[in-house]
């Protein structure tokens, strides 16, 4: 969508103009327009209605009304492995993926099932989830593209030993989420696996001191309309909008007369 402008001109007089969103203004009419040229060079008096579709470059241009689709952005890019006896374990990269609970815990992915790690989650029942770094999105990207591959190898990733199901996790991840599959659920051009969290395997090199795992530092990467991104720089925490500040002054005290004072 764009906005068209509607004027009438002479000849234009290229010693007098002012520039204004985008777009030079002379003294009598429209010259020029994100910089490129208009040619009326040869024009005489000319006098009538131009109309110009103005891209967005200072003017407002207000909301446009798409038809349905996926807008949901940005979206963590993650790993799914999976695998089956007498076979090379799989990855496949899915941005479809989101927690669905909180007790129990559980993961969904959705999956088209085409796709060659389609059927051996289905057989198996189950995956692991495996977020994926900065350090990761080749890899994540090309297992997005190759699945069914040998991507382990290929990619150079090492297979992590799962406590609670068969399917590997990938070492280098400093997430793996272990799930075992509850129900499918057909939706259209994929299928959602919603999955049962059974183990969760981090990274001890995130744990600080007192015990606490600090995620931020992995640095991890999200998916936005085709594209990857690193997080950027902290905003704030969950809760913090109503949370009360705190007093910076100077405490209160009683005075021996009873009397309240700053110290």
């Amino acid at each position: 969508m764009g906005r068209h402008i509607a004027c009438g001109f002479r000849k234009p007089a290229f010693d007098n103009h002012r520039y204004c969103n985008g777009v030079l203004y002379g003294t009598e009419g429209l010259m020029f327009v994100d910089s490129q040229p208009i040619d009326m060079a040869d024009a005489g008096f000319m006098c009538g209605v131009l109309h110009l579709f103005v891209q967005s470059g200072g003017i407002n241009m207000g909301k446009q009304h798409w038809k349905p689709g996926n807008m949901l952005y940005p979206v963590p890019a993650v790993m799914v492995s999976c695998g089956r006896e007498n076979e090379k374990p799989n990855i496949i990269t899915v941005a479809w993926t989101s927690t669905s609970c909180s007790s129990p815990a559980m993961v969904s992915i959705s999956i088209r099932p085409e796709r060659h790690s389609y059927n051996i989650i289905k057989e198996t029942g189950e995956f692991v989830v495996n977020l994926v770094t900065e350090d990761l999105v080749y890899a994540s990207d090309y297992c997005g593209v190759r699945s069914g591959r040998d991507v382990f190898e290929q990619m150079k990733l090492t297979p992590l030993e799962s406590r609670t199901v068969k399917a590997p996790g990938i070492s280098e991840s400093p997430v793996n989420i272990e799930c075992k599959v509850i129900q499918i659920i057909p939706l259209g051009s994929h299928d959602l696996f919603l999955g049962e969290v059974t183990g969760v395997t981090v990274d001890d090199k995130y744990m600080d001191e007192t015990g606490r795992f600090n995620l931020s530092q992995a640095k991890l990467a999200v998916y936005s309309h085709g594209e990857y991104y690193g997080l950027g720089e902290k905003l704030g925490k969950f809760g913090y909008s109503v949370a009360k500040k705190k007093n910076t002054g100077k405490k209160n005290r009683k005075s021996a007369k009873g009397r309240i004072t700053n110290q």
